[in-house]
Formats: C-alpha cells, sequence, structure tokens
C-alpha cells in the first residue's frame, strides 16, 4: 500500500493529532472527499496507530459531534505488514458548506486552511441557487427602464435570431417573460441592459480601461477611460479604447479579401470583455479592470469560474444567465459555453499565444501577450548608425505599427528628398520592409511573416524621457 499526501489524503503520526485531522476532515467535506491515515509520519512512514474500539470510537464522535452539519465517517483499522494504521474516510454529501466548531476549513494543495469570507459568501449563495441578476434591482422603479433601449434590443435580436421584433403584449408583460422587471420593478440585470442610468444603482457595474507606459501597472498611464452604460453600451466604447490604443499590424489579403490585422485579434477581445462583464460576480464591489502593456493585456474580472468549470473544460454554466441570453440574443455572443474556445481560435488565427488564466478565489485575470518581439533601440541606433530622425521614425512604427513616407516628413519636419533617402537606408540595413501598394502602403518594422510585424522597439528609459 502506498501513501502520498494530497489535497484528498493526509498523514498524521498518531492519534494525539487528532484536533488538527478534524480540520483537515472539514477541509475534505468541503472539496470532494478524503482520507486521513493515522500512523502514518510526513515523511510517508508506516510508524503505527493501534485501531483500539476506544480510538475509533473517539474519532468518529469527535467527527460527528463538532463537524456540521452531521457527517457519517468510514473509521477502521488497517494491517500493514506487522504494523496497524487507522484510516479515516469521509465523502461530501450534499452541495452546502460544513464546519468545524463554527469555521468552515478548505484543501489548499497538501495544506488545510480556514476558507476566506468571501468564498464562504459565494459558496453559500451557490448552494441556495441564488441569481443575482434576476433579483429587483434595489430603489430602482419602472421609469428607470429606457423603452428605446428595449426597442434597440428588440431589432438586434430581429437582425441576429430572426425573432420578430414585434411584442403582441404590453411591454411590462414582456419584459417579465424576459427577466427585466419582477413584480413590476427592474431587475438587476433589466437595469445593465435597459436601463436610463444602470451606474445610478449598481456603480461597480464598470469597465476601467488603461494603456499603461512600460510593464508595471504602477506606470503612468498614457490613455485611460472609465466605461459607463448598459452592458452593450460598455463593450462599444471599450472596443474603440482598444482600437486606438494596439498597434495595427498592416492589411492580410484573404480569399480576395482584406483584412485589418492588429496586435492583438479584435474580436477575441471583444469576447473576453463580454465574458468578464456578464460572467463577473456582482456581489463583489470591484469592477473589471483592462490593461494595455508594452508586452502583454490583461482583464482582471471579480469572481471566479463556477464548480466544474476550468479554462481547460469550459462547459457552459453562466454565473448570470439572464445577462448570458440578452448578450445571446443580441448577437454579441453566438453559442453557448464556446467562448473561451472561441478566444483561442482567434488569437491563434491572428498570430498570438493562447490567452493564459491566472484565478483565486477573488478574481480571475485573462493575460494575452503581445506578438511584438523587444528591440533595444540603442543597440540598433549604434549597430547601424542611425539617426536622430530614423530612430524617432522607428519610435512612430513601434506605437503605429507602420509609418508612411508623409508620416516621416511630418513628425520629422523634413523634405520629402531626406525623407526617402532616410527611408532608403532603413531599407538597405534590414531594418524595415515597405508593405501594400505603392500609393496606399507603408514601412513596417522587418521581423515579419507575409509583412505582419513580429518586432517593436523598446526605448530606454533615458531615451523615452528626452523624447517626451
Amino acid at each position: 500500500m502506498r501513501f502520498k499526501e494530497s489535497e484528498t489524503e493526509e498523514h498524521k503520526k498518531s492519534i494525539s493529532q487528532l484536533d488538527r485531522a478534524l480540520k483537515t476532515v472539514c477541509a475534505f467535506l468541503n472539496h470532494k472527499g478524503g482520507v486521513i491515515y493515522f500512523g502514518v509520519d510526513n515523511k510517508e512512514n508506516v510508524v503505527g496507530q493501534k485501531a483500539t474500539d476506544s480510538n475509533i470510537k473517539r474519532i468518529s464522535q469527535q467527527i460527528r459531534s463538532r463537524i456540521k452539519p452531521h457527517v457519517v465517517p468510514s473509521v477502521k483499522g488497517i494491517a500493514i505488514g506487522e504494523k496497524e494504521i487507522i484510516e479515516v474516510r469521509v465523502e461530501r454529501q450534499n452541495d452546502g458548506l460544513y464546519y468545524l466548531d463554527g469555521v468552515p476549513y478548505k484543501r489548499s494543495g497538501t495544506e488545510t486552511v480556514v476558507m476566506p469570507p468571501d468564498e464562504v459568501r459565494r459558496k453559500i449563495l451557490q448552494s441556495a441557487r441564488f441569481e443575482w441578476d434576476t433579483e429587483i434591482c434595489e430603489d430602482a422603479g419602472i421609469d428607470d427602464i429606457d423603452e428605446e433601449k428595449v426597442k434597440a434590443y428588440l431589432r438586434l435580436r430581429e437582425e441576429k435570431r430572426d425573432i420578430s421584433s414585434e411584442i403582441r403584449m404590453p411591454l411590462t408583460d414582456f419584459l417579465e417573460n424576459i427577466g427585466a422587471i419582477r413584480k413590476g420593478r427592474p431587475t438587476n440585470a433589466g437595469i445593465l441592459f435597459f436601463g436610463r442610468n444602470p451606474q445610478k444603482y449598481i456603480p461597480h457595474a464598470q469597465l476601467r480601461l488603461a494603456r499603461i507606459k512600460g510593464d508595471k501597472v504602477y506606470n503612468d498611464a498614457i490613455d485611460k477611460e472609465d466605461c459607463y452604460g448598459t452592458l452593450p453600451e460598455i463593450v462599444k466604447r471599450a472596443e474603440a479604447f482598444i482600437k486606438r490604443n494596439i498597434r495595427y499590424m498592416g492589411l492580410r489579403t484573404e480569399a480576395f479579401r482584406r483584412k485589418d490585422i492588429y496586435e492583438y485579434p479584435l474580436e477575441g477581445l471583444k469576447e473576453a470583455i463580454i465574458n468578464a462583464l456578464i460572467h463577473r460576480d456582482y456581489n463583489n464591489k470591484a469592477d473589471v479592470r483592462f490593461f494595455i502593456f508594452e508586452d502583454r493585456l490583461e482583464i482582471v474580472n471579480p469572481g471566479t469560474f463556477p464548480e466544474g468549470v476550468t479554462p481547460e473544460r469550459p462547459i457552459h454554466s453562466p454565473v448570470n444567465a439572464t445577462l448570458s441570453n440578452y448578450m445571446y440574443d443580441m448577437g454579441y455572443i453566438d453559442k453557448y459555453g464556446s467562448g473561451i474556445l472561441l478566444v483561442r481560435d482567434l488569437c491563434a488565427e491572428n498570430g498570438n499565444e493562447p490567452p493564459i488564466f491566472e484565478m483565486s478565489a477573488l478574481e480571475t485575470r485573462v493575460i494575452f501577450r503581445s506578438p511584438f518581439k523587444a528591440i533595444d533601440i540603442q543597440e540598433v541606433a549604434v549597430n547601424h548608425g542611425l539617426n536622430e530622425r530614423q530612430i524617432g521614425a522607428l519610435e512612430y512604427m513601434a506605437v503605429h505599427g507602420g509609418i508612411t513616407t508623409k508620416e516621416y516628413m511630418e513628425i520629422n519636419k523634413t523634405p520629402l528628398r531626406t525623407a526617402r533617402r532616410d527611408l532608403s537606408e532603413l531599407k538597405k540595413k534590414g531594418i524595415i520592409i515597405f508593405e501594400g501598394a505603392r500609393k496606399t502602403g507603408r514601412y513596417v518594422l522587418v521581423g515579419t511573416i507575409n509583412g505582419t510585424i513580429n518586432g517593436t522597439i523598446n526605448n530606454s528609459k533615458k531615451d523615452m524621457e528626452k523624447r517626451e
């Protein structure tokens, strides 16, 4: 018989450690069950523990009397060679929380820890099948519903889902049917989609966006915006912010169609933002945050995945089902449960690595890595003997993805002849290439496949400060 501690197995040298073992029993019950062996030390050596009737009875009575709700453990002796150990096995028997002397415990790898208050609250709400988006919005009234926003929803639903925009019932009855009002008052979902001023009642239902200089969140913000309004309005404002703050990589021709290529897949980012807005924990008063750094992009979402759902197993289990339905009706999401898979496909198509998911009990962080490689501008300048105009052009290309001859003339205040000569030198030195038609194309950084940028410039701190 082999012993190895894990999230479902723990060893205690003797029954003298029963109090500590009870915490682990509670943690197992709040996870998926587990087993404790008395008579096995922390180095997995069998040291033995007599399985007397009094020892077995003591363990069983302590578990039944101190852990609530009531649980019946399996406690028995096992012979290991000439020695004896005690096995205590428990199985999770309901969806609620278990407490030892009024305290809930959880398993974290091979450790047993007290469950954080926010996680306790979330699990209680889940077990009670509480749905935040269907609850009546506190203090809101029927006059807070904007009829024009309802009509816009109906028009989009007809366009995307082929459902007639005509409703043959009073508007309030329709809104009741789709969960936007309840007992004559708006629900949280109704306010977030059809409200005149959603943040008046749900102030944390917003999206904060920022483009950060460098790669640290405490660095200066180059651009920022706080998005308010209904969830569809927030998504539209976020799209505009993203377009003006991520790098444009050029055009790609596919099946005789020209397609704009950006540093990150726009549709993938939109999908990720929608997921953050509709699947977040609205009982958590934090807002959704979106950061654009030089080397990556991060979306921070209050809350975590529902139990049984992971990035590797993205089954459909919406946190806010009514919000999800509205987004689906309006064509913002195309298929239930496919958001993460779609984002991965869009990243691959755009030349990006798959997004990384970092999760805790309080929040989920989604990280998109930039495909741009970092190049030290000082090294490029020294190795190739670049002048100040050429260095300035490379900096401009790092931000905007490319440069035209006209733009070169404007940023350097130089005549056409000089601009052409400088750009020709950069091209001969293999630093840039020309992409597109002669009249409408532009110069982009080398390090590309079919002209798609795969390089950028990281200026030294001193050089950046001098130019700013």
